[in-house]
């Protein structure tokens, strides 16, 4: 594979818009170019998500024009294989890449390997729709890690799986990715999709999933605060 199907890329988006209860996303930029996000946080109002980035790298340098001159914080998030070209793009246009490039990461549900709950953590699964919660609690109550799946049709998205500090290396997020997949396998999920941190990559691909993209994130450069 040459270049990042756009398909895999609005599938990804579709469910980590439901997993963090955002709007849909919706169109931006001419000739389906990307789609736009509200995501309404400190820091990062709207993020767009190039959806042609290999196919035509001419698209990603009218969208980083259109971010760079945004007034809203917007975030820039470009999957792509030509990484390198992408990146030369993006900053060209004034943008400041946020952080090493994260992977677009996928996987067959039904091969997932399962890791129960060690003592002494408790689990809880909460479900509403097609949202699930995994947290895993230590003996005083605390939260020690956690994630989110959102299922939408057959793929189910991670997101925000993460583990306190003072709890990693126990295999605590190997035990709720189990817990996620499980609920999102028996609601008829069978394709899991996420966007992996650096050392995000390390777990999920010791859980079998595997690589899709690379994803550059950039932003206008903040302008310092006057002393």
């Amino acid at each position: 594979m040459t270049e990042i199907e756009s398909g895999l890329v609005r599938r990804w988006l579709h469910g980590w818009t439901t997993a963090r209860g955002l709007p849909e996303a919706e169109p931006a930029g001419p000739a389906g170019d990307a789609l736009r996000s509200e995501c309404d946080q400190p820091g990062r109002e709207v993020e767009v998500f190039a959806l042609r980035a290999d196919d035509e790298p001419e698209s990603v340098a009218r969208l980083a024009a259109t971010v760079a001159a945004a007034r809203k914080i917007t975030w820039l998030t470009v999957p792509t294989l030509r990484t390198a070209a992408i990146e030369t793009i993006v900053e060209a246009a004034g943008l400041e890449l946020l952080h090493r490039p994260e992977w677009l990461m996928a996987t067959d549900l039904s091969e997932h390997p399962k890791h129960a709950v060690a003592e002494p953590y408790r689990c809880e699964v909460r479900s509403e729709g097609p949202v699930t919660v995994v947290t895993l609690h230590d003996p005083s109550g605390e939260v020690a890690a956690r994630g989110t799946i959102a299922v939408v049709g057959e793929d189910a998205v991670a997101d925000r799986i993460e583990t306190s500090l003072g709890h990693r290396r126990r295999g605590l997020g190997r035990a709720v990715m189990s817990a996620l997949v499980e609920v999102a396998v028996a609601q008829g999920a069978r394709t899991g999709l996420l966007i992996a941190s650096e050392e995000g990559q390390r777990l999920y691909s010791s859980l079998g999933w595997h690589y899709s993209a690379d994803v550059l994130i950039a932003r206008a450069p903040v302008a310092p605060a006057a002393g």
